[in-house]
């Protein structure tokens, strides 16, 4: 459906002549008719008085997309953006909880990066309550191996009796955290594919 047939089918959604509308618009009869035989397109000024007339946005008449589909199309925007940020805010968590432990060496140090991460989760999960639309790959694989990083390295520290370190501080610690990340970070890839590939189907 072109713009000639969105101006003809609201006018006579709304039961008016090509005259009628004329009037209505500020336009002659023939202006009209030559907008819904597709041999002229109508200025911005009379796209916006039709749109104000029929109760439709001027991006309706113009390119056909219905209200609902403009909000749709917002709230794709702003998951995307919300999956982006939930990234960032539990990389800068992660980064901001190892310069803390650096500093000062205490638990209480990196519960404010705990704190950010937490804000990063729940970004994430707002973008997929306002949209249908999915997470990428690539997002959902970042933000399980971040996720998981801080986690498997205070478990492996308690294992070595190390303390509360968010990040390996020795040769043997950190060996077995490398091999247990490495296999996570592997892991949670073919699994998150074999999952994609399984709702894809």
């Amino acid at each position: 459906m072109n713009i000639a047939d969105r101006i003809q089918g609201l006018r006579k959604m709304k039961r008016i002549s090509q005259e009628e509308l004329a009037d209505k618009i500020g336009v002659s009869r023939q202006a009209v008719s030559k907008w819904e035989n597709e041999q002229s397109i109508p200025d911005i000024d009379r796209v916006i008085i039709m749109s104000e007339y029929f109760g439709v946005t001027t991006d309706y008449i113009l390119k056909g997309i219905e209200p609902s589909q403009q909000l749709e199309k917002k709230n794709f925007n702003t998951s995307q953006l919300l999956y982006i940020a939930s990234t960032a805010f539990l990389a800068i968590g992660l980064f901001a909880a190892f310069g803390s432990w650096y500093t000062e060496q205490s638990a209480e140090s990196i519960w404010g990066s705990m704190i950010i991460q937490v804000v990063g989760v729940a970004a994430y999960f707002i973008a997929k309550l306002i949209s249908q639309s999915k997470a990428p790959f690539i997002i959902n694989w970042l933000n399980i191996i971040i996720v998981l990083f801080m986690p498997i390295s205070l478990i492996i520290a308690f294992v070595f009796r190390r303390g509360f370190s968010p990040y390996p501080i020795d040769i043997a610690s950190g060996s077995t955290f490398a091999l247990v990340y490495v296999i996570t970070i592997i892991l949670s890839f073919f699994t998150l594919k074999k999952l994609e590939n399984n709702i894809g189907k």
